[in-house]
């Protein structure tokens, strides 16, 4: 018999049933004669003594009264085991949770009657039995008492949700830190002193707005004041492990005080930007506090900012940053994730980024209403355990006010709470009434514990109620009157701990006072320094014409692009490559090699290669980023046999930074956010974004509306990124035809990124090395591509070794076939994309030469080629017609952003005109016969074709 020694406490509770009756029948062998008894079972009792049930003096804590070999009596530990785990599983129901709501519910699940068990049942029992984590003062008593201190810790101002935590390892951690009360620290005189001091300052600063600024927005914190210091919790456990960047994005509610306190904004500038005067000379002038600005500027609920913080011996600063975020609520969830995971991902050496999680850490702020309601949280929190996008765990809190702007909780969610969404991720949650500080300290805690040990994320729902209404301009009791009498009444959380405190002999009446006018003097003092609004003159903001960018060396030298190929198309020794892929590839060196041809997808190759043997790191993410929508990319390689994956990109000579690429989930929104997020924080990277198809955009829409666009102009933010959207009418219908390519033109102005629409193989890889060494300039704004689909194995995408050793980006290509005899030249076409190729082609299947039309594609279409296009146009003499071709509907497309540009550039007399499908609802036709058939007559029309014969 193996022995289990347990130090002082008797093993008996190892045995249960059956078992137990095997060592009684034993130890009555033992009290009859020791030595005929097996030696080791002896030497047990020798240590041991009396089995419980034999034992009629042992203390309760061994279960008195309890025969393990009665059926009856162990069918009531196992029905008392299956209550404790009731209480576990639903004693949030019956949690105190709510600070407007002062009787708790009846606990009609927990009664022991309702388990038909008695009081004198569960005495029996021993505690460990039902709470093995139960502190030692109730393991020395009865089981009863380990049941009331079960209802006691499940049911109180904290609740806990973890049932649905299915990983044992988790559950068994999680169940020890709450039952054994190691998630509440004991607090230090002090350290109560400044939780209250911080809620004087919070509640301090939103009654000071209050008064000053009547009527004015702020969507004031009040109600869930200890969000605050919360995150001061949060942030000095973060900061104490050494965090090189904390990264908080939060909607507007209770910003304000956030970036007062938790940033470290001044009020001074605050106070003035109420004033509508911003002040930026009262930014702290050390720099611990950056705040950037943009030339248009944005409402201060929108604001972010950073801060440094040092450990107590400066030797190490962390970066906290608050992200800038428009009125889109939820929308900043995946930039925050983007910034965090830059910070994790050491891009210094040759493959994937090396990921250390406790580099930097994520905070996201939701509202009560938009966590469920907003379809951006279960897309960024489905990121959470992906591979290209985890970030070691994120801490979610839920500023839960019950409300949303008007909306009922009942009105605004299917689920009984707002955290509900996160089971299904199997994150713990923890619902802590706002009301009580010292519990929702304690919740940070285990939060942050819990990220630390198993690098997942965290719900904290941070449950109070709103003093005012959505805005201070709402009067909340016409839409929530019963709510609002219970408001009025309701004693602030500074209050009620300022008076518990008192009570615990913490703090004086005196001392309570004189925190308070401290605080108040403070405000007064800033409001002082607040510049009049009456003499302040609004800066102007300066003209932004289109702006070409500057010239950049994109070629390489042809022997490097051809030992690097070579290097492309090698796999280790042993490793299978899918047969067919193996043929395609080796063709792409020896095409290279032998005639110098460079087709889409290899074009792309020999750019992402030169750019990281420039030192650049690259991050490439889409739905199918890693062998491509189209089966044309394949940058990395799946061995038939093994299964084991291989990127060339990985293993070349002489590169020192690193290549990522990341087959992305089935979202755009969050996989947007994130890149852009990811490129604001790591701007030295090139961090493309795919879309399987160009339209898949549409679902990405206000990332690009509020981030991308306009984050510079709004925020002072620059970025980097590009998109690929693949384009191009093949007939495939109205969703597989169109990137919208209207859309992006029509947010384009001040220069706030480039959009084109490449052609070939060369032109994309001058583009991609032009961003990529752009990427340190301070013209550096994100790129749009509208990328081929059957383009990408079209002959007439094809170039050549020295358009790559020894071209450039051209915004304008001028046809080759067309515009020979200038002199004959009537009709000019201006176009861009696939219908650019399929008049080439059509022109190259005619009998006749066509003379008196020319052909020009417009590569880059935002900043428009405006100098470049009227020097072409001005050598042709005799020029009548200046058409804009386009295979899009005319309500689409390029057309509407085109037209005013031609009349800039056009020649006296001659006429604008344009060729393209008629206005539509639609993208494109459903039916591919139709399509071909309108296709063919806008090349026709566009060419004049109607008397030409093409050849067969």
């Amino acid at each position: 018999m193996e022995r289990k020694n347990t130090g002082n406490e008797a093993p008996w509770h190892s045995f249960f049933g059956p078992n137990l009756g095997y060592v009684m029948e034993w130890y009555d062998q033992y009290q009859e004669d020791p030595e005929s008894i097996d030696p080791e079972v002896k030497a047990f009792f020798d240590e041991w003594g009396t089995p419980p049930s034999l034992n009629k003096s042992s203390s309760q804590n061994e279960g008195v009264g309890v025969d393990y070999t009665d059926p009856a009596q162990i069918e009531k530990i196992a029905t008392a085991v299956k209550l404790a785990t009731y209480v576990r599983t639903y004693g949030h129901l019956y949690a105190s949770i709510f600070p407007l709501e002062k009787n708790k519910t009846e606990m009609a699940l927990l009664k022991l009657e309702n388990f038909d068990l008695t009081e004198e049942d569960v005495k029996r029992i021993p505690p460990h039995v039902l709470c093995p984590n139960a502190p030692d003062h109730i393991k020395q008593k009865d089981g009863l008492a380990a049941y009331h201190y079960l209802i006691e810790v499940y049911t109180k101002k904290i609740a806990f949700e973890y049932q649905h935590v299915h990983n044992r390892e988790e559950n068994a951690w999680l169940k020890e830190m709450i039952e054994s009360g190691k998630i509440y620290r004991s607090l230090s005189a002090d350290k109560k002193k400044s939780v209250l001091k911080r809620l004087t300052q919070v509640e301090g600063f939103e009654q000071f707005l209050h008064r000053s600024f009547v009527g004015q927005k702020r969507f004031s914190i009040e109600g869930v004041d200890m969000l605050v210091p919360l995150l001061d919790e949060v942030v000095e456990h973060a900061v104490h492990n050494l965090t090189k960047s904390i990264n908080i994005g939060m909607a507007h509610r209770g910003r304000l005080n956030v970036l007062a306190h938790v940033l470290g904004k001044p009020y001074e500038l605050i106070f003035s930007e109420f004033q509508h005067a911003p002040n930026k000379e009262v930014v702290p002038s050390e720099g611990s506090i950056g705040i950037s600005y943009g030339w248009s500027g944005d409402v201060k609920y929108h604001l972010g900012a950073d801060k440094h913080i040092s450990e107590q011996d400066q030797s190490f600063k962390t970066r906290l940053t608050l992200a800038n975020n428009p009125s889109h609520l939820e929308y900043v969830n995946p930039v925050v994730e983007g910034y965090t995971r830059a910070v994790q991902d050491d891009r210094t050496g040759a493959g994937y980024p090396s990921v250390d999680s406790t580099a930097s850490l994520a905070v996201l702020i939701h509202g009560d209403a938009a966590f469920p309601g907003e379809g951006i949280v279960a897309e960024t929190l489905n990121l959470s355990g992906l591979n290209g996008y985890h970030t070691g765990g994120t801490i979610h809190v839920i500023a839960n006010n019950k409300i949303g702007f008007t909306t009922e909780s009942v009105d605004s969610r299917s689920t009984k709470y707002a955290s509900d969404l996160a089971k299904g991720f199997e994150m713990p949650i923890i619902h802590v009434n706002a009301d009580d500080p010292e519990a929702c300290l304690a919740a940070a805690y285990l939060a942050f514990e819990y990220r630390k040990k198993f690098k997942k994320d965290f719900i904290i729902d941070l449950i109070g109620y709103r003093r005012f209404g959505h805005n201070e301009m709402d009067e909340p009791s016409a839409t929530q009157p019963k709510t609002y009498e219970l408001v009025r009444v309701h004693k602030t959380v500074k209050t009620l701990y300022a008076e518990q405190l008192q009570k615990e002999g913490v703090v004086t009446e005196e001392d309570v006072k004189a925190i308070n006018e401290k605080i108040d003097d403070r405000l007064q003092e800033a409001f002082s320094k607040t510049p009049d609004k009456k003499s302040f003159q609004p800066q102007e903001v300066p003209e932004m014409p289109e702006r070409q960018l500057p010239p950049i060396e994109t070629a390489v030298d042809g022997e490097q692009l051809l030992a690097l190929n070579d290097q492309l198309v090698k796999w280790p020794e042993g490793f299978s490559v899918f047969k067919k892929l193996q043929k395609i590839l080796e063709k792409r060196a020896t095409n290279l090699k032998d005639n110098g041809k460079v087709d889409w997808s290899l074009g792309e190759a020999l750019a992402f290669a030169t750019i990281l043997k420039d030192g650049t790191p690259i991050r490439l993410t889409g739905q199918d980023s890693e062998r491509g929508t189209f089966a044309h990319r394949h940058i990395v390689l799946h061995d038939e046999k093994t299964g084991d994956v291989y990127s060339p990109l990985h293993t070349l000579e002489d590169v020192n930074v690193s290549f990522a690429v990341h087959n992305s989930p089935l979202t755009e929104a969050a996989v947007v956010g994130f890149e852009y997020g990811y490129n604001v924080f790591a701007p030295e990277t090139l961090v493309i974004w795919e879309a399987q198809f160009g339209d898949f955009a549409n679902a990405a829409q206000v990332i690009f509306d509020q981030f991308i666009t306009a984050g510079q102009a709004k925020w002072g933010q620059k970025s980097g990124l590009v998109m690929l959207l693949p384009h191009g009418y093949e007939g495939q219908g109205p969703e597989h035809s169109s990137a919208r390519l209207e859309r992006f033109l029509q947010l384009a102005a001040e220069n706030n990124w480039d959009i084109a629409n490449v052609t070939t193989a060369s032109q994309y890889y001058h583009i991609l090395r032009r961003q990529a060494a752009l990427l340190k300039h301070d013209d550096i704004r994100p790129l749009v591509i509208m990328t081929p689909k059957s383009l990408l194995r079209n002959a007439h995408s094809v170039s050549y070794l020295d358009d790559l050793s020894k071209g450039e980006f051209k915004q304008i290509l001028q046809e080759e076939t067309t515009g020979k005899q200038k002199e004959k030249v009537e009709r000019i076409i201006m176009c861009s994309g696939k219908v650019a190729i399929d008049l080439r082609d059509t022109v190259q299947k005619q009998e006749e030469e066509i003379d008196s039309v020319h052909i020009l594609r417009v590569e880059e279409l935002y900043p428009f080629p405006l100098a470049q296009a009227r020097e072409i146009l001005a050598q042709y003499p005799n020029l009548k017609e200046l058409v804009w071709v386009q295979e899009e509907p005319k309500n689409m497309g390029p057309w509407s952003y085109a037209y005013p540009r031609l009349q800039e550039i056009v020649p006296e007399g001659v006429e604008i005109g344009y060729v393209g499908r008629r206005r539509r609802s639609s993208p494109s036709e459903g039916d591919p016969t139709v399509h071909k058939k309108e296709q063919e007559r806008i090349v026709n029309e566009a060419l004049k074709l109607t008397n030409h014969v093409l050849r067969r």
